[in-house]
This record gives C-alpha cells, sequence and structure tokens, in this order.
C-alpha cells in the first residue's frame, strides 16, 4: 500500500481513534522481558514475542474495524535510536524499518479498511521521559535522532511522531531532524494541569518557539501520557496556554491515572480507570476543544478504546 497522505487524512476526518497502550501491556505480561535498551522494538525478531505485539495491535485494529473508524497506529521504535539498537545487539538488523514493515503488514491484512489506517514512524527523548533535566540541547539533539529519523521515514511511514518530550530544548532539536526528512511530522509533550511541559514551560511559549525555529513546523502537536483531567486543565489555563495553544493540540493520547509523572514513574501497581469513564471524558474532549485524535496510553486496553470507540462512533 502507498503510503496516505497524513495531512489530508488528518484534515479530512474528523476525528482518529488512537491505539491504547502497547509497552505498558507487554511489561505486565511476566511472560515477557522488555530489552533494557530498546523495550519492544527487537519483539518481532522472536516467535512469541512477535505473536504478543501482534495480538494487541490486532485488538485495536479490530475495534477500529468494527466501528470503521479512522485509526492511528504507532511503530514500536519508542527507544529504537542507532545508540541504544547498537547497545542492545542489534546494530545489524534495520529495527526501525522491519518494525514499520511489521505493522504495515497488519493493516493491510485488513484489505480496503487498510486506507483507514495510518502508521506513524514513532521516536522519543534520548533520556528518560519524565525528568526534564535529562533532555538534550537543541543542536545535540538534532544530531542524536537524525539518524532514526530518516530511517523511519526512509521505510515509509505515514508520518513521524516524537512522543513524550518533557522539554523545550529537545523537542526542537527532535523537530528539526524530523522536519528534515520531509514527512509531515507531529511532536507530543507530557503536561502538567498548570499548562505547562514537565520542565515548566508554558505550552503557549513551547509551541511558538517550535513553529518559530524549526522549517518546516510540525504539522500539529499532541499531549501524550497525560490523564483527560490534566490534559483539559492544562489546554484552558488562563495563563499558560492559548487559543493558539487549542488550535494546534489536536489530540491527546491519555492514561488512566491522574497523577502527576513522578508519581507514576516506576510505579509498580497499575492505576486504572474504569473503560466507560475513560472514554467518555476522552471522547468529550473532541466535542469540548475540537480534538480530532484521541486514544490511549498507559493504563489503557482494549476495553478502553473499544468504550472510547462507540462513544466516537455514536456522537
Amino acid at each position: 500500500m502507498n503510503p496516505i497522505h497524513f495531512p489530508e487524512f488528518l484534515e479530512g476526518n474528523p476525528y482518529i481513534l488512537g491505539e491504547g497502550a502497547v509497552i505498558e501491556r507487554l511489561r505486565r505480561n511476566s511472560d515477557l522481558e522488555l530489552d533494557p535498551n530498546i523495550v519492544n522494538s527487537a519483539f518481532i525478531y522472536d516467535a512469541s514475542k512477535r505473536a504478543a505485539l501482534e495480538s494487541i495491535y490486532r485488538e485495536y485494529l479490530d475495534i477500529g474495524f468494527q466501528y470503521d473508524l479512522p485509526l492511528l497506529l504507532s511503530t514500536p521504535t519508542w527507544r529504537a535510536s542507532r545508540e541504544r539498537i547498537a547497545n542492545a545487539g542489534c546494530g545489524g538488523k534495520d529495527v526501525n524499518g522491519d518494525n514499520f514493515r511489521f505493522l504495515d503488514a497488519l493493516r493491510n491484512s485488513y484489505g480496503a479498511y487498510a486506507q483507514k489506517v495510518v502508521v506513524c514512524g514513532l521516536l522519543s527523548c534520548r533520556g528518560d521521559a519524565y525528568n526534564p533535566a535529562e533532555a538534550l540541547a537543541a543542536a545535540d539533539a538534532h544530531e542524536f535522532h537524525t539518524w532514526q529519523a530518516m530511517m523511519l521515514a526512509e521505510a515509509g511511514v505515514d508520518f513521524l511522531l516524537a512522543a513524550t518530550l518533557p522539554a523545550l530544548s529537545e523537542a526542537i532539536g527532535l523537530a528539526s531532524a524530523l522536519g528534515a526528512t520531509g514527512k509531515p511530522y507531529i511532536v507530543s509533550f507530557v503536561v502538567r494541569p498548570e499548562g505547562t511541559l514537565l520542565n515548566g514551560t508554558p505550552l503557549k511559549e513551547a509551541i511558538d518557539a517550535i513553529d518559530a525555529a524549526v522549517s518546516p513546523r510540525p504539522l500539529a502537536y499532541l499531549v501524550n501520557c497525560t490523564h483527560a483531567s490534566i490534559f483539559r486543565a492544562a489546554l484552558l489555563h488562563e495563563d499558560n496556554s492559548s487559543s493558539r495553544v487549542r488550535e494546534r493540540v489536536v489530540g491527546l493520547l491519555a492514561n488512566t491515572a491522574a497523577l502527576n509523572p513522578e508519581e507514576l514513574d516506576h510505579r509498580v501497581d497499575l492505576v486504572e480507570e474504569a473503560p466507560e469513564t475513560f472514554g467518555q471524558s476522552v471522547a468529550g474532549l473532541h466535542g469540548e476543544l475540537g480534538m480530532k485524535i484521541l486514544g490511549g496510553c498507559c493504563g489503557t486496553d482494549d476495553r478502553h478504546i473499544r468504550y472510547l470507540a462507540t462513544q466516537l462512533a455514536s456522537g
């Protein structure tokens, strides 16, 4: 299948269903071991792990297919930088390209519905996504992330997504690396209810700074790994948000815990909310704030995404 033109896809659909948790669900499977360097990116090279990964993605594909909703899937490449791939002993493999081809084959197995499924190439920051003190400077981030961005772009992803970003400096460098590929791209932050990034930068300043510094600028922005109530408070914050923020931010991949990142990081127990609560609150962001891309992050599974799908499909 030829790549989907994502700007038209985003503009032409009133909403897009996002996938739910993948890594976090695999982590809670005691029979599976995540790699300390690249997490789940090498699962496709092991038969049992590949089957577990495919099972999760097919759950989300089945939901999208059942409700005939446009669907967003992300490649299992959140930590697949050149540095981490080498440390994992996978330097001889095209980890980023192989993960895209894995997802591309899955969506193509759904026949005509494949035209409603977009696959983004997923990247994140170099260090701890919950610790802004580890963020790279902009120039260093551009250099560090260029290789992975090009590998995903050349593999044929529909667009690029830099997610779970805690600080402005690395977001600027990542954006410039993504923009240089020629692919459309989206930048996604973790936010606090005060309307800031984790390092305290107001959302309105972060978005204005990236839009001014990088050409081509991001197609749009997202927020991920953030509870719907925190997202709503952040976007409506009187001082740190703005109407421009609400125009440029197009969606949320929400977790199920109304806790701050420091409370969630390395937490052993799963903080969960009922699928009905999750689905209603996340879907409500479409009507209230015009959000288009709505899906899940930590704590979610097929139950949460299914209920969200029912809300979007009936709206």
